[in-house]
């Protein structure tokens, strides 16, 4: 059985490992380190104890968009989730699921985040599946080229309400 915290600065290289090992978009240790002090009650990792031993099989990045200029003067307060990744021999166990619905739930509580947004992959079909019609996403557009890789992402977006949190089910299958 998993269980999921906060992450705590301790934890965020074997994060990075974790990033590293499962997605094709990589970040620093700084970056890293930069999302658990800005926004430390967006990062969530899932463990499992074996011998005494804890490990994380799972984490969840989210940060808020206070900074960004994109959005519109007068926007309502939005969350952006920038990395979530499950150790491939950990998926179809409900992490990702359980990691998210703590994160969303978290920056709703902690900072008041009305909507939250995504990129996924075009190519991530089981990442879209959980998205779209597991957590209610919508996707907003296409971003052409968005990954250093040239390949497009969906843009998405959730409105964010705590019944709308409380009713992420948490035994959805886990595709990421």
């Amino acid at each position: 059985m998993f269980s999921i915290r906060q992450a705590t600065t301790r934890d965020f290289q074997e994060i990075q490992q974790a990033n590293l090992a499962n997605l094709p978009e990589n970040y620093s240790l700084k970056y890293l380190l930069y999302h658990a002090i800005s926004w430390p009650q967006g990062s969530y990792v899932a463990t499992m104890t074996s011998g005494g031993q804890e490990r994380i099989v799972g984490y969840v990045l989210t940060k808020m968009e206070d900074d960004n200029q994109e959005l519109p003067p007068n926007s309502p307060p939005s969350a952006h989730i920038t990395s979530v990744s499950v150790n491939r021999t950990y998926r179809k166990l409900g992490i990702a699921g359980a990691l998210l619905k703590q994160s969303l739930r978290s920056m709703r509580e902690s900072y008041g985040a009305e909507l939250v947004s995504l990129h996924v992959r075009e190519s991530n079909k089981a990442a879209l599946h959980l998205y779209k019609n597991t957590l209610g996403f919508e996707v907003l557009e296409v971003s052409a080229g968005y990954y250093a890789d040239n390949e497009d992402a969906y843009s998405m977006k959730k409105v964010l309400d705590d019944s709308l949190i409380d009713n992420i089910p948490d035994d959805q299958d886990d595709l990421l």
